[in-house]
């Protein structure tokens, strides 16, 4: 599992490319890679609805990568589940690792 190719680096920012599912039981980040989309999977408890999982979406991946909430931004797919996350402030190298070892973690479950 190779999730690098949904991590991308423009004018000092991280992009991530992510797939929500909205209105799952459990709220988990990430809860996996699709080899096949190329995205970090994500389950939000919201529904898709008034942009409510959105604003979850960006405040789960702040508190994932323990930064502030105004780090993060939708880059596209504000209507979509397919989404592009902008963060701001931490390198490439520090989301790597972080996303590595939660994705490790998963895949021995």
């Amino acid at each position: 599992m190779s999730f690098s190719d949904a991590v991308s680096v423009r004018q000092s920012s991280v992009f991530l490319d992510i797939e929500v599912t909205p209105g799952s039981k459990i709220v988990l980040v990430p809860s996996g890679y699709n080899e096949w989309r190329k995205r970090i999977e994500v389950k939000l408890s919201e529904n898709a609805q008034k942009g409510k999982a959105n604003d979850q979406l960006l405040s789960e991946i702040a508190k994932f990568f323990d930064i502030s909430r105004t780090q993060v931004s939708l880059e596209n797919g504000a209507t979509n589940s397919k989404k592009t996350i902008r963060i701001d402030g931490v390198s490439e190298e520090t989301v790597c690792r972080v996303l590595e070892k939660a994705l490790a973690a998963i895949e021995k479950c």
